[in-house]
């Protein structure tokens, strides 16, 4: 009797680890040779007098009549342009004209009336909570020192400053998108997170210039160094700046 072959085990073979994809780093944030020996606050210094040329009517674009209107204003502001802003506080401020009005408002219908600005249900609710240590706390007038007005709801130091500077001609660094934006192009921080942000400029920058400079930088951003494309080409301050793009 014949006996059947054996078919030959199966080579095994160790399976390959897969590749490692290595991810490019990312370049540094540094300011060019060209620049590297201008000191940012002499830099800056430039920059701003300049820009006070090219926007000689640079100023807080939040249509406002009162602190309390530029408080509101600036809460609505967060993730929304300060056009949709004015669009939509038109007939928000002449419906609701104090902090009691806005808690005596039912929930539903002050959500439609801000619906436009974005997140609207989380703004509703910061809107009340303000209100409610406005009233509460400060007889309904808006505080003029930074640590009374960060206590108060959906208050942070960008909405802070922005009302102390406009409202109060108390100095303060308004570090919006565009600020934010600006600052690292430029070169002057590395940082991502607007307190610290905040602190990099205000080092750089004569403390009466603080709510100024935000605003003419805020100019900038909205005229050539917008967030899809800077137009590098045709900005004033080209020279002085190592275009940092992310």
């Amino acid at each position: 009797m014949k006996k059947t072959p054996r078919k030959p085990a199966p080579v095994t073979r160790a399976k390959k680890a897969p590749a490692t994809v290595k991810t490019p780093a990312r370049a540094a944030k540094t300011v060019p040779a060209a620049l590297r020996g201008e000191d940012d606050a002499k830099r800056i210094a430039k920059m701003l007098e300049i820009l006070n040329a090219e926007f000689p009517d640079a100023r807080c674009m939040l249509d406002h009549s009162s602190p309390f209107e530029l408080l509101v204003a600036t809460i609505l502001a967060a993730q929304c342009t300060d056009a949709m802003v004015n669009q939509v506080t038109k007939s928000l401020f002449e419906k609701y004209p104090a902090p009691q009005s806005y808690l005596d408002a039912p929930q539903e219908e002050l959500e439609k009336e801000i619906y436009k600005t974005g997140f609207y249900r989380n703004k509703a609710k910061s809107l009340k909570s303000c209100c409610v240590s406005l009233i509460e706390k400060h007889g309904e007038k808006v505080p003029s020192k930074m640590e009374e007005l960060i206590a108060l709801g959906g208050v942070g130091r960008k909405t802070a400053n922005c009302v102390l500077g406009v409202s109060f001609g108390i100095p303060g660094v308004v570090v919006d998108t565009h600020v934010r934006r600006l600052a690292g192009r430029m070169g002057y921080t590395e940082e991502s997170d607007p307190d610290k942000i905040e602190q990099d400029l205000m080092k750089i920058t004569p403390q009466k210039e603080w709510t100024h400079m935000s605003h003419l930088l805020a100019a900038l951003g909205r005229s050539y160094c917008t967030a899809r494309k800077p137009n590098c080409a045709e900005c004033p301050v080209e020279h002085l700046c190592p275009k940092i793009i992310d």
